[in-house]
């Protein structure tokens, strides 16, 4: 992959291992970089902390921020309830701290620790390489909020006011938008997506609830009517001037209603998902970037989120509890694995990688040690990998991941 293609996300996420000291946004707001940014906020009567990091660099954090305290840790206020957002937590608690969080939050952070034996393997196989743990994280704290809100709050800490808004499916059913009125400063945490000006990711390929679309666009919308002078996201520098914000969300605003848009119309005129999936394409005007979340994944997951789970296409067996895998070592026992092997090779000949894929998919399910199948999944990948939406750092990390386990398995075979 070339210099220019590598994802912009990845350096996001890790920008913090390079940062020696906090940053300055205003003189009383500080950044810390983590896999989710924290910030502080200093008054004249202590401190509100905006997010606390990711539990293995707590220490770090609280060592960045040091200098900047101006008093007691008078409130935390968690944006969502993923634990790059609150693993921080036990390291800034202080007797009499105000923990806050958004509406189902408690319920959101249950279901998340609820399937980590399920959740667990997937985030590692997509994102260990790009974080470069050299083992497995610590176990994040467990929250107990002193204040989950309904919908809206506010707080006066030294004479510097906050607000509290709702605004779900960032990421996740709790999301808040932290508002400084006075200061016309609007905290988002991941409500637009790690990277400003992206098509959302409504389901991560690691797996999650679907964040609705329909939410989404009512969220942007609250935050395009604060007429924000300054939006501090969870990733990244933050977004300046309230002229380019404005025009920035209405872009994502637009965006974002023409692939619903597209999406139901297409599934009135009976066309199939897949289909949707490879034809959709934005008017120039309203292109943005594709850092984490794509276009084509948007138009599948809104097609589920109005359809739900059953495609008619796909027949009487999307029914049953029997996958169509169950047959794969038929095809093999009839058809031959060399000769469906010959059959993947000459797809991706000629520049068909994902029938490629299917091929090797049901070939490797009856023989997992088939060479040439082998040889030709992997390959398949790279070329998808060189041909991936440039700096969509899911893509990639999926991609890099299945070439791996084909190296592993050749290896294997010595």
């Amino acid at each position: 992959m070339s210099e220019e293609k590598k994802p912009a996300l990845a350096g996001l996420v890790r920008a913090g291992e390079a940062q020696a000291e906090a940053t300055a946004i205003t003189d009383f707001i500080f950044q810390v970089n983590d896999i989710s940014n924290l910030y502080l906020v200093t008054t004249q009567d202590g401190d509100v902390l905006v997010n606390t990091g990711f539990m293995d660099n707590a220490e770090r954090n609280v060592g960045l921020l040091a200098p900047h305290r101006s008093g007691p840790v008078r409130k935390i206020v968690l944006t969502q309830s993923h634990a790059d957002h609150f693993g921080g937590l036990d390291a800034f608690r202080e007797d009499g701290t105000e923990i806050i969080g958004g509406p189902g939050f408690a319920e959101a952070w249950a279901d998340m620790k609820r399937l980590q034996p399920f959740f667990g393997p997937r985030s590692a196989k997509l994102w260990a390489s790009t974080l470069r743990r050299g083992g497995t994280p610590k176990p994040p704290p467990e929250v107990r909020l002193d204040l989950e809100i309904d919908r809206s709050h506010e707080f006066t800490v030294g004479g510097r006011r906050f607000q509290l808004i709702h605004a779900p499916e960032g990421e996740t059913v709790d999301n808040l938008i932290v508002w400084l009125p006075d200061d016309r400063i609007a905290f988002t945490g991941n409500l637009v997506g790690p990277v400003w000006l992206s098509m959302p990711f409504f389901c991560t390929l690691r797996g999650d609830k679907p964040r609705a679309v329909w939410n989404t666009l009512k969220s942007l919308r609250k935050l395009r009517d604060l007429n924000a002078d300054i939006v501090i996201t969870g990733h990244g520098e933050p977004i300046r001037g309230a002229d380019r914000i404005a025009a920035d969300i209405d872009r994502m605003i637009g965006a974002i209603t023409w692939v619903r848009d597209y999406t139901l119309d297409g599934m009135n005129a009976g066309r199939t998902v897949h289909e949707l999936m490879r034809d959709a394409r934005l008017p120039e005007q309203l292109v943005i970037g594709e850092y984490h979340g794509k276009l084509s994944w948007a138009v599948k997951t809104i097609w589920d989120q109005y359809a739900g789970w059953f495609h008619y296409e796909d027949g009487t067996t999307e029914l049953y509890g029997v996958p169509r895998s169950a047959i794969n070592a038929d095809i093999v026992a009839l058809a031959g694995a060399d000769a469906l092997a010959d059959r993947a090779a000459a797809h991706l000949a000629d520049n068909r990688p994902l029938e490629a894929i299917h091929l090797t998919d049901i070939i490797l399910s009856a023989r997992p040690d088939h060479r040439a199948t082998l040889e030709t999944r992997k390959a398949a990948h790279e070329r998808l990998l060189c041909d991936s939406t440039a700096g969509n750092l899911s893509e990639t990390m999926w991609l890099r991941s299945e070439i791996a386990d084909a190296e592993r398995r050749l290896e294997a075979l010595g």
